[in-house]
């Protein structure tokens, strides 16, 4: 197989083959890094090429967007910024909120916060199944108009959902949770996004630090880790998922890279429309993550790690329950 390119696209614009997801940054993984730490970290990435910065809202409750537009908007021509509405942080709970309304209200807060002018691709994070996705993407649409965002993108949603959305406007990126031990994406949405000519933005792949190989134990994540409530991150379903790693170890030792470069590296030869956005919290995590792009598997390889990753070795489903019913992406049979 050749090596994948370094750039992709998105909405008609050149991205980075691997984009950064800044959550972890301020969000769902325990205490957040030092501020200073942080910006160091999103300048180098951006120094090392990275041009695909993805925040949200909801993250730290529009804490992660101030991180980002303090550090960044001075360099605001250099990169591609991704942000999200429709869920967000209201008198500290997080709430699904899809009218018309509060899209462009919160698109407000997210331009002030990010300081910057426009958004390049403003997400619907996730659908108000209260509010037709007519309504919502009606409203993004009447935000491109007015030059506050470029492009419009969903997230977590099913292909039904997506080509309803894209026949009100064009949609320019699907984002969802797609890894070696996700693969629900592969189910429809895939490949409606390459009939309607919509980018696929990998959320979490590295499956959470998972696929990295170097989390062996659960026990000490930090109580608010978002994984203490992912069932395959239980203690006895993640001893059993654990096993799996060890057909990823030898596969990486022979294409001579990290478990997490052979993780991305899978996923950026599923196609070019993939864009892997891994998110960490420490430079050398970002500097590895990068290295994927070097990475070549060969036919074998791909198949191996696809059989090690079966979907019947896999324990747990990758959210609980409530979080499930406010998804709307396809799934596998329970």
């Amino acid at each position: 197989m050749s090596s994948p390119s370094q750039f992709r696209r998105i909405a008609g614009r050149s991205v980075s083959a691997i984009g950064l997801g800044c959550m972890n940054l301020s969000h769902a993984y325990g205490v957040p890094p030092p501020e200073a730490d942080a910006q160091r970290l999103l300048l180098r990435a951006l120094n090392l090429g990275v041009t695909l910065f993805d925040t949200a809202a909801l993250y730290g409750f529009g804490a992660n967007e101030e991180l980002v537009g303090r550090t960044l908007a001075t360099h605001r021509q250099r990169f591609f910024l991704a942000s999200k509405c429709g869920m967000q942080g209201v008198n500290g709970t997080r709430v699904i909120d899809g009218r018309a309304a509060t899209i462009k209200a919160t698109c407000e807060d997210s331009l002030r916060r990010l300081r910057t002018d426009h958004i390049d691709l403003y997400y619907l994070h996730r659908w108000d199944k209260n509010v037709p996705i007519e309504e919502s993407v009606g409203a993004m649409a009447d935000l491109v108009r007015e030059g506050k965002i470029g492009s419009i993108g969903l997230s977590e949603v099913s292909s039904a959902t997506l080509r309803r959305a894209h026949a009100v406007h064009p949609v320019a990126a699907l984002q969802s949770e797609y890894s070696l031990w996700s693969r629900e994406p592969e189910l429809g949405p895939l490949q409606t996004c390459r009939e309607l000519g919509v980018a696929f933005v990998a959320f979490s792949p590295l499956g959470r630090g998972f696929l990295g190989g170097t989390l062996q134990e659960v026990a000490s994540l930090d109580a608010k880790d978002i994984r203490k409530t992912m069932p395959r991150f239980a203690p006895e379903a993640y001893a059993s998922n654990l096993r799996m790693l060890s057909a990823a170890r030898e596969i990486a030792h022979e294409a001579r890279c990290t478990m997490a470069q052979l993780a991305l590296a899978w996923l950026l030869a599923r196609g070019d429309d993939i864009i892997p956005i891994p998110g960490t919290v420490q430079i050398a995590h970002l500097e590895d993550d990068l290295g994927a792009g070097r990475v070549t598997l060969d036919a074998g390889q791909v198949a191996r790690l696809e059989a090690a990753f079966a979907r019947e070795h896999i324990v747990g489903a990758r959210y609980n329950a409530a979080s499930l019913a406010e998804v709307d992406s396809e799934a596998y049979p329970a």
